[in-house]
């Protein structure tokens, strides 16, 4: 082999290595960038189970609660009139005065399997007494709240509270159609 075809190897050679590496490096760098890729989505992916598995152990909490003080079927009249009354007896304990109450209506909640029981009660009495009212409505055991609270000052006595709240309680009625 001739001085000047060893050359023309060397050449060929050399630029065929420098062309594989130039292919080598796109192919590495294509195939590192999937990896990263695919690491991002695991590691989203991880980071949405987590949150699952965060909501699941919080839900089947809320769910051992529910199970554990569910209440009865009973139908929305009995547990509206139970409603009123103790909401009424509860004020008078506390020494409040009833100015003026309304029964809310119960209409059902589409696919949900309770239903919601209301009424819109007017108080008034000291601050203390007051407290100590809403403190005894609001019973999550019972699935009874006061859900909307409106205080203003008695126009007549300044050391009094008028208080307009609407109180609530879910409940499972008694029949599909109730």
């Amino acid at each position: 082999m001739s001085p000047r075809e060893k050359k023309l190897l060397i050449l060929f050679l050399t630029a065929g290595f420098l062309l594989l590496n130039f292919l080598g490096i796109a192919q590495y760098r294509r195939l590192k960038t999937q990896v990263d890729d695919r690491m991002l989505q695991a590691q989203r992916d991880l980071e949405r189970a987590e949150l699952f598995r965060d909501s699941r152990e919080q839900v089947l909490g809320e769910m051992d609660w529910l199970a554990q003080h569910e209440p009865a079927p009973a139908a929305k009249q009995d547990i509206q009139a139970a409603l009123q009354a103790f909401c009424t007896v509860e004020a008078r304990d506390c020494g409040l005065e009833v100015r003026k109450q309304d029964l809310l209506s119960t209409d059902p909640i589409p696919g949900s399997a309770y239903h919601r029981a209301g009424i819109l009660i007017q108080v008034t009495g000291t601050e203390a007494a007051l407290y100590e009212w809403l403190y005894r409505l609001n019973t999550p055991d019972k699935l009874r709240h006061a859900t909307q609270l409106i205080l203003s000052v008695n126009p007549q006595d300044e050391h009094k509270i008028d208080c307009r709240t609407t109180i609530e309680q879910w409940f499972v009625p008694a029949s599909s159609g109730a």
